[in-house]
């Protein structure tokens, strides 16, 4: 379709209109006065009844159902297939401009030139958005184009014009309370005004007295802000303000109730009037506008508080305080309505009074009405408290809330609120009173039959109290009627029982006993290899349900194969258990005996004669020594059968194997002598060089003496010839590795061997370095713990051996020390079985140290060893005796509540504190509750006692401590004091964060993950509030330092937030489009192609109208605003190329065209593929109209081609099948309207004479008396079309329609 379309520029902007056109279906619709749009089209008839109601013909006007035929049959006009465009606006302008050669700016730097001049633009450009293009004349003028939006042009041209023109100043002269006009909201206005003339001003601040603007910008843009700037001026000098002094008391007849009175005054005058609010003790009351309209507003504000000062009297009356917010009401609208009622005004003590009077304030006679207003709204609603027990609240509200909502049917409009120990009524006295009634009936009876039991419990027994599944609790709360809760907060661990007395008892009873029962029990870990719980467990379980079946009080759990852990642990009572383990080793022992596994090596031949015939042999083998005997798979290449079972059973059975082997053949064993310093440079980096001389050895044995031993023969087993081979090769390799190194030994006492070796290896280090020997211990292995091997060079081997000798002479001269240490001491050094002794004497070179004896007063400490060690260890003892003296201990006071949360997991976080500071901490016994005088809670015993004293009234608000709260720390003063500080920085605070409702979801996350994560990263609690509060406040809870950590967290991700909220207001930019609907395919595309490419490409969505929003032609998009204009472009510019596609309809029956569109539309589509155009077939609603039309789009010579083929293809289906097809059923023929035409017998219902036609040509001639309907068998009158067969009656009959056109 040709697009027609006017193209127009106004203001550098393009706008494109589209001449109208009428579309119905997307076809151009056609006036009477030209040819219809098919020549076939049949008009839908009218039908009259002639005769009766009965069986009456209808009868249809012949013009209708045979209209005449064109007379004009040209083709209709190509005019009238104009552009279907839309009329679409560009929000996109241009503007040129120019800044002369004399206005540029000069610049002396060498940059500035066309590259300077590009960059400049592209930064203009970065920050507006807009479009530039640069053009440099011949005359050093510069000429501009700019695109882009209206606001980005006018910041692009302020900006070029500072970046390329020359700046001029101008100082106005204005009064300083005229700037906050200029200014406007926000600075608005004048950042507007600097945009649209291009210009920078600057107004003085606050601070600066000066009244001069200044405005920096061309000569043009200084003048019109200069003109903008004195005309905002001017309209200032026509406002004023004054302002008058009224007292307080009769400003809400000013106001009026409602701001009535005000509102009228505004409104009336045209004046500003701003009265002080009620809370603010001011009596000036100011007025500002137009200067008449100040002076009529005051004249009427002085004339409204002259009157009422005459009128008004006062009376004053006491109210209780609590009745004052029911005279006041919410937000004042109480007071509002007694004053809109009475006239008269009622002043409120202030709420933070303790006065009870009510003034009211007006005309004399009005106060009488008011007064009675006042005492009605005062004692409107009534407050009663009852008094309820805390643990009562829940029964009084019901299950699900039952009992609150009968009481709000039975008494409407009562508030009910619980609070600590009492529940507060408020409402109607009458429904008050019923209420309390109510409510006082409930709480008695359960004062009455219900009580409460709490019992203290170790937190250990919860998980057995509770029962599998809560089996224990469910049971006692189904028999008992009772409510079991178990409470863990503020490091109180208590079951609470609550329900009928009786119940509560028996409760407690059993629970008591469960408890006493898991105080005698006693629970063992039991440590056993985890590759050994299989066979513990036994098959199918038969062995650990031997035990169980023993000791059947005792709980045993073995740990599954993937907590991968040896621990198996035992629970029951205390003798049971020790049996139970003494049994579980003894089993542990029996399994390990019978678990010696042996590999032997037999050669893959002699497998089969081991095994037998019918596995007669190894089955033989297995039941005379009971072993397990396992051989490898019949493809496996390896050789080695491996024996499982008790260590003489096992190597029975390995000799009887080799017996077998050594009768069937020639198997030899020889042994040869290698010293085992070789040993590792033999066998290689992970065997990999004796493994190739077995091979290459066909397959023999090369074993080596463990390490335990000191042999230093090596067995080679196998064939007589390839033991010979591997033993040369052996010994080859031997005489190679004893060639290349030297090795010499020492011998040094082993407690010795430390201080040779020297702190983190010092001195042994400087050894290596100065000789390059290496120098070798005994390892934990060896049985010689003395001898030190060198290996290395002869010479440097030698000097080696030369130092460490040297070094040993000087520590084998043992002599002896002594050290003075206070007998107080003693006890430290020797604790523990002398672990303190011991860790000295192993870092000192294995001396020997000696303390007094127990009871003996002497402070004299032997040392003996080498004289350096000696040395060193008293240097050690005497540092330990410095810290001893400076120790002391100091107590700090913490609640006991908090102790639990200060030693952490396991003790994790006290455990931190004591390492790191070199101390010790001692936890009092909780169940120490005596109080202690002179301390403080947060307080040290050093200086509590004074804090008492100080503040006297401070002590009687904080609780009282008790010897449960004393924590003791032990050490170096200044490392207490430290310590003291670290713990208590791990006393828990609570702090109230502000983050926004709508981020609490994120925070919370999928089932409570994410809050769980950041509660275990930062260490912290978080309490959020019910999302039905909508509230933006939530409680963090831990030490100071992490719930920082927590805010501070918290605070990034609602910068993350409030970004991400940004960006996606950002992404919600709609842009809508208007599209022909018939172009809506081809936008979507093959499967989505061309509309996902869109998406993807512009990263928008893109929506296409719903099937029943009201107008088809919109398309949305979705995305940022330039994204959006983009993708917008690029659908208009496919919408264009496809209005330039060449349109035509051709005709061809619809018996026709599923044989055209073929097998899935194979057929049709291979033409669209070879021709390149598009063809549509007629939809159901077009099919009404012409179901013959079939339309072809593309290029017009494409268009052609394809014509051609279809049409040929219409013809051969014509002549070749159409003949044979049975008749399409068509709904506008004569046909359709026999159905149902009358009420005759038949099946299609219709009257034996046809139908009946009026003002047929039969009927029109004079001679018709003579003529007859047409004959339906006549050729002439219905003549054969197309593939019509041979007429039925061959002889003419006269025709009845008349003479032919």
């Amino acid at each position: 379709m040709q697009a027609a379309a006017v193209m127009e520029e106004t203001n550098n902007a393009t706008t494109i209109e589209q001449q109208p056109i009428a579309l119905i279906n997307g076809q151009e619709q056609v006036s009477n006065e030209q040819q219809p749009s098919s020549p076939t089209s049949v008009a839908t008839p009218t039908s009259t009844t002639s005769g009766g109601t009965g069986n009456a013909t209808p009868a249809f006007s012949y013009d209708d159902l045979f209209p005449a035929l064109p007379a004009n049959t040209s083709a209709p006009s190509q005019s009238g297939a104009s552009s279907s465009l839309a009329r679409v606006t560009s929000s996109q302008k241009t503007q040129v401009l120019h800044v002369p050669c004399e206005e540029r700016k000069s610049t002396e730097s060498e940059k500035f030139g066309e590259g300077e001049s590009k960059r400049i633009c592209q930064q203009i450009t970065k920050e507006t958005g807009a479009q530039i293009e640069i053009v440099s004349g011949k005359n050093q003028s510069l000429t501009f184009l700019i695109k882009g939006k209206q606001s980005e042009l006018l910041d692009a041209r302020r900006k070029i014009l500072m970046g390329f023109s020359t700046q001029a100043s101008r100082q106005v002269t204005v009064p300083r309370e005229h700037y906050r006009v200029i200014l406007g909201k926000g600075g608005q206005r004048l950042r507007e005004l600097e945009r649209v003339t291009s210009t920078r001003i600057n107004i003085p601040s606050q601070g600066d007295e000066s009244e001069f603007i200044t405005i920096a910008g061309t000569k043009e843009g200084i003048a019109q802000a200069e003109q903008e700037i004195r005309q905002l001026s001017a309209e200032q000098y026509k406002k004023s303000s004054d302002r008058i002094t009224v007292p307080k008391i009769y400003h809400p007849f000013i106001v009026g109730p409602y701001s009535e009175n005000l509102n009228k005054l505004q409104e009336e005058t045209g004046a500003k009037i701003n009265v002080p609010p009620q809370q603010v003790q001011k009596d000036e009351i100011i007025i500002s506008g137009e200067k008449d309209a100040v002076a009529a507003a005051k004249a009427k504000v002085e004339a409204i508080y002259k009157d009422m000062e005459k009128k008004c009297s006062t009376v004053s009356v006491e109210v209780a305080k609590p009745q004052h917010r029911y005279v006041i009401g919410p937000k004042g609208s109480t007071i509002a309505e007694i004053l809109q009622l009475t006239g008269v005004s009622v002043e409120m003590p202030p709420n933070d009074s303790t006065l009870e009077t009510i003034t009211l304030r007006g005309p004399q006679v009005a106060l009488g009405n008011a007064l009675t207003v006042v005492y009605q709204k005062a004692n409107s609603v009534k407050s009663v408290e009852i008094n309820a027990p805390h643990w009562i609240h829940k029964y009084v509200i019901g299950r699900k809330g039952a009992n609150m909502k009968q009481l709000e049917e039975d008494c409407p409009n009562v508030n009910v609120n619980c609070l600590e120990d009492k529940i507060k009524l408020e409402g109607d006295p009458e429904n008050v009173d019923r209420a309390v009634s109510y409510l006082t009936e409930i709480i008695s009876n359960y004062e009455e039959n219900f009580t409460f039991e709490v019992m203290t419990v170790n937190p250990s027994y919860y998980k057995h109290i509770i029962g599998k599944a809560g089996a224990n609790v469910n049971r006692l709360k189904d028999e008992l009627k009772v409510n079991i809760n178990i409470e863990e907060r503020e490091g109180q661990n208590n079951i609470r029982i609550e329900g009928p007395k009786e119940g509560v008892r028996q409760a407690q009873l059993e629970l008591q006993e469960k408890i006493d029962k898991l105080e005698n029990e006693k629970s063992k870990d039991v440590i056993i290899d985890r590759r050994l719980h299989r066979s513990i467990i036994g098959a199918k379980g038969e062995k650990i349900r031997e035990v169980k079946d023993r000791y059947r009080q005792v709980t045993i759990t073995i740990p599954t194969p993937q907590e991968n852990t040896d621990i198996v642990k035992l629970r029951g009572p205390k003798e049971d258990v020790d049996k139970c383990h003494k049994d579980l080793l003894k089993l542990v022992k029996e399994i390990q005996e019978s678990s010696h596994i042996i590999e032997v090596p037999i050669f893959k031949q002699f497998h089969k004669f081991v095994i037998g015939k019918g596995g007669a042999n190894i089955k033989k083998i297995r039941d005379e020594t009971q072993t397990k005997i396992d051989l490898p798979a019949e493809g496996d290449t390896n050789e080695v059968i491996v024996i499982t079972g008790k260590k003489e059973n096992v190597l029975e059975a390995k000799e009887r194997i080799q017996k077998i082997q050594n009768e069937l053949s020639d198997i030899v064993t020889e042994e040869v002598q290698i010293p085992p310093k070789y040993y590792n440079s033999i066998i290689g980096t992970g065997g990999k060089l004796i493994s190739s001389i077995m091979e290459e050895c066909g397959g023999v044995s090369i074993k080596f003496p463990n390490s335990d031993s000191k042999s230093d023969k090596v067995t080679i087993r196998g064939p007589k010839d390839d033991v010979e081979k591997a033993k040369g090769q052996l010994l080859e390799l031997a005489n190679e590795r004893q060639l290349a190194s030297f090795t010499a030994e020492v011998r040094a006492k082993q407690q010795h061997h430390k201080f040779l070796i020297g702190k983190n290896g010092a001195s042994i280090r400087k050894i290596r370095d100065a000789t390059g020997a290496r120098i070798i211990f005994p390892s934990n292995e060896d049985t010689d713990k003395e001898v030190i091997t060198i290996i290395g060079k002869e010479d440097s081997v030698k000097k080696a051996r030369e130092q460490l000798e040297a070094i040993i002479k000087e520590c084998d001269e043992v002599t002896e020390g002594e050290v003075s240490v206070d007998p107080k001491h003693h006890k430290h050094f020797v604790a523990k079985r002398g672990f303190i002794l011991h860790r000295i004497s192993e870092e000192c070179g294995g001396v020997m140290i000696s303390f007094p004896r127990a009871g003996t007063n002497s402070d004299k400490v032997t040392i003996k060893g080498a004289k350096d060690c000696i040395e060193a260890a008293r240097q050690r003892i005497e540092e330990i005796v410095a810290d001893l003296e400076a120790q002391t201990t100091i107590e700090v006071v913490i609640p006991q509540r908090q102790h639990r949360t200060i030693m952490g997991a396991r003790g994790f976080k006290v455990q931190q504190v004591t390492s790191e500071f070199d101390v010790q901490i001692k936890f009092p016994d909780r169940d120490a509750t005596e109080p202690v005088e002179g301390l403080t809670n947060g307080g040290s015993g050093e200086n509590g006692g004074e804090e008492g004293q100080d503040g006297e009234q401070e002590t009687e608000s904080v609780e009282p401590v008790r010897q449960c709260d004393v924590i003791r720390i032990t050490g170096r003063i200044e490392k207490c004091e430290a310590a003291k500080q670290a713990l208590l920085d791990l006393i828990p605070i609570e702090e109230e964060l502000t983050v926004p409702f709508d981020l609490h979801r994120t925070i919370i996350g999928p089932r409570g993950a994410n809050v769980r994560q950041f509660m275990s990263k930062h260490d912290v609690h978080v309490e959020l509030p019910p999302s039905e509060l909508k509230s933006d406040v939530i409680k963090v809870s831990g030490t100071p330092a992490r719930v920082a950590e927590a805010r501070e967290a918290l605070e990034k991700m609602i910068e993350e937030y409030e970004a991400d909220r940004a960006d996606r207001e950002l992404r919600s930019f709609v842009l809508q489009v208007d599209v022909d609907t018939e172009y809506h395919s081809k936008l979507i595309g093959r499967h989505g192609a061309v509309i996902n490419k869109l998406r993807a490409d512009h990263d928008v969505n893109i929506s296409l109208p719903k099937r029943d929003d009201p107008n088809q032609r919109i398309i949305s998009i979705t995305g940022y605003q330039a994204k959006t204009e983009a993708a917008r472009d690029a659908i208009l510019e496919i919408v264009g190329d496809l209005q330039t596609l060449h349109r035509e309809v051709i005709e061809i029956d619809t018996r026709i065209h599923s044989h055209i569109i073929g097998h899935r539309g194979r057929t049709i589509r291979k033409v669209i593929e070879d021709y390149k155009v598009d063809i549509k077939f007629p939809s159901s609603d077009e099919a009404q109209s012409n179901p013959n039309a079939v339309t072809i789009i593309g290029k017009e010579e494409d268009v052609e081609n394809a014509k051609e083929v279809l049409l040929g293809m219409a013809e051969d289906y014509e002549r070749d099948y159409l003949e044979n097809l049975p008749p399409s059923p068509q709904p506008q023929t004569v046909g359709a309207f026999l159905s149902g035409s009358g009420s005759g017998s038949g099946a299609g219902g219709a009257s034996e004479n046809g139908f009946v036609i009026k003002d047929a040509p039969w009927e029109k001639q004079k001679q018709a008396k003579n003529l007859t309907a047409p004959n339906t068998q006549s050729q002439e009158d219905f003549p054969h079309f197309a593939a019509g067969g041979a007429p039925v009656a061959t002889t003419p009959i006269t025709s009845v329609w008349g003479p032919k056109n």
